[in-house]
């Protein structure tokens, strides 16, 4: 019955209600896209590129690129700024690394360049400000369902970590993805698994496993050995102190020489975990104890500027050092 209801339309009401639907599917596409749109999506919507032509030229919408158009005249926000890119790159272009965290809900991190990831197969276009990444293989399950094209928290994790600039970079991405909720310690730890040979996986590995731990410190044997290592004397362990209002106990203690070094694991950068330190260090250098604060994540990633500090320090109160060879060769005769 609606077929014969529109065979008795007139033609002039047919265009218009076509021409409506078009309207209605293009506002529908620039909302949901942040004021941006591909060419493809438009002509999928039902406009010509004289309907795209007219518009532009009208100044009621702007060209982006060369493959998209946005219906914003004014500069647009940042994620129509990553849909632009997205669509430039390629049909099959997604949001990966520190880019797709953040468009997931990251905050804090400092990224100036924008990461887009393609299948090999994929030809993709090139943009200004984003690196675009090939992979090798794409599962059907690494991107999320709808929305912006963009991988998975626990893939975008690991990949930006691979891809970081330093190791103390690709050490905060895995950290701070998880601090801030992003995703679980037992994702991270599978999406590794598809992560066989890279020179920084053995680092990766050992942040998840500080994560996975709690990363109270780095833990008592490894500070030792490092100590050991940089030829420093050994301190004592899990000292019991007094305190105003109880007792507490330091991860490593110089007795002798007053110095005291807390390991900074990941959940001090935490509010109520910072009052806390703040408090116990306080306590402590009222007694006129010295403390060096190190967060676990340095001692993973540039250990040799710490251990500096904790030698100077040792120094400065009185320790001479390792023994000289020559010392070493007169205690013997």
């Amino acid at each position: 019955m609606g077929s014969d209801w529109e065979g008795r339309r007139k033609p002039g009401e047919v265009a218009r209600a076509a021409r409506a639907e078009r309207a209605r599917l293009t506002r529908q596409l620039f909302a949901d896209q942040y004021g941006v749109a591909s060419r493809r999506q438009l002509y999928a919507a039902g406009l010509s590129r004289w309907d795209v032509r007219a518009e532009v030229k009208a100044g009621r919408w702007r060209l982006t690129g060369p493959q998209t158009v946005s219906s914003k005249t004014g500069t647009l926000d940042q994620r129509g700024l990553w849909w632009t890119a997205v669509l430039e790159v390629g049909s099959q272009a997604a949001l990966d690394g520190v880019t797709a965290l953040q468009a997931a809900g990251l905050k804090g991190f400092d990224e100036p360049v924008l990461h887009v990831s393609m299948p090999k197969s994929g030809r993709p276009r090139s943009w200004p400000g984003a690196r675009i990444h090939e992979t090798r293989r794409r599962r059907p399950g690494d991107l999320t369902g709808a929305g912006l094209p963009r991988t998975r928290p626990a893939i975008a994790a690991v990949r930006g970590a691979l891809w970081a600039v330093s190791d103390r970079q690709a050490a905060l991405v895995l950290v701070m993805a998880v601090q801030q909720r992003l995703v679980k310690v037992d994702a991270l730890t599978t999406a590794m698994d598809d992560v066989k040979r890279h020179r920084r996986r053995p680092l990766l590995l050992t942040v998840l496993r500080d994560l996975r731990d709690g990363a109270e410190s780095l833990g008592e044997l490894d500070f030792a050995r490092l100590c050991r290592d940089a030829g420093l004397p050994e301190p004592d362990r899990q000292v019991l102190h007094d305190r105003p209002h109880g007792k507490a106990f330091v991860d490593a203690e110089w007795t002798e020489y007053g110095l005291i070094v807390e390991i900074d694991g990941i959940h001090h950068a935490e509010a109520p975990a910072l009052i806390a330190d703040a408090l116990r260090q306080n306590d402590l250098t009222n007694n006129r104890s010295t403390v060096l604060r190190i967060p676990v994540l340095a001692l993973r990633t540039e250990p040799a500027r710490f251990v500096t500090q904790i030698r100077t320090a040792l120094l400065a109160r009185g320790w001479r050092g390792p023994a000289t060879s020559e010392e070493v060769e007169q205690t013997s005769h």
